[in-house]
């Protein structure tokens, strides 16, 4: 458990990082459970259980590192076409990691938000969700955001269908829906967008995630799985990405034309 008396900066500078180059939002695909498992000799949920202890890892040491937000992807809205004993180990396991890391989550003094559409998930796990978001809602840590039964293409839709019917019900202009209305109606209104994407077991695409919101994000890949992704890890990609040069689209202002 990390300490009251514990500070982020003098953490990061004795992993020799510098603090002032930290991301503040990292958003990572968390990809390569079964194929961990099968590499092991296990089953896929054995995978996807080892892949939830990482979430646990990765959590406390965001905490430890002072990092804003963490957004991992748990749930995407295609992996509905799975075989249903693995969605239904899939909700089962996400029931259990709500329930059992509450009480970690409120000492750590964790902000616990969702993002992604609730039809289709089990009551029990909504329920689950909704109880640690209200819990944690004054929290002033980390926010730990799950992107659950999440696409970045239907989240877009069901934006413009929010901004449609406040057009329609008068309480929008068309002219008036620009960059900032739309990031307003997504489903991570309010948060900041991802300095950095994380993807494990090598895969180069991003699989529909937060699609409007790296658009100016860090990309880092690693072969391994996301089972084997720990601190040491998770600390070389932040140093590469305090090395990146980050322009936004614009020019090196030292950069000779």
């Amino acid at each position: 458990m990390i300490s009251t008396a514990h500070d982020p900066r003098v953490y990061a500078a004795s992993l020799g990082l510098t603090p002032e180059l930290l991301p503040r939002h990292i958003a990572i695909i968390m990809d390569g459970n079964g194929r961990w498992a099968q590499r092991q000799g296990k089953e896929r949920a054995d995978g996807h259980a080892q892949g939830a202890h990482s979430v646990d890892v990765i959590t406390e040491e965001c905490c430890r590192l002072g990092i804003g937000q963490l957004t991992l992807y748990c749930l995407s809205s295609e992996n509905w076409k799975r075989p249903k004993p693995e969605i239904d180990f899939l909700m089962a396991l996400l029931k259990q990691y709500l329930l059992a890391e509450r009480e970690k989550i409120q000492r750590q003094n964790i902000r616990f938000a969702v993002i992604g559409r609730r039809a289709g998930l089990p009551d029990e796990v909504l329920a689950e969700i909704d109880e640690n978001v209200r819990l944690t809602r004054h929290n002033t840590g980390l926010t730990l955001c799950l992107a659950i039964n999440y696409g970045s293409r239907g989240e877009i839709v069901d934006a413009v269908q929010s901004l449609a019917r406040r057009v329609r019900a008068g309480e929008l202009a068309p002219e008036e829906i620009d960059e900032r209305a739309i990031s307003g109606a997504l489903y991570t209104g309010g948060m900041p967008d991802p300095d950095l994407l994380v993807r494990t077991a090598g895969e180069m695409r991003v699989s529909n995630y937060l699609l409007w919101q790296i658009s100016y994000a860090e990309l880092w890949v690693t072969p391994k799985f996301w089972p084997e992704f720990d601190p040491p890890l998770l600390h070389s990609a932040l140093r590469d990405y305090a090395r990146r040069e980050r322009r936004f689209g614009g020019l090196n202002t030292d950069a000779s034309t």
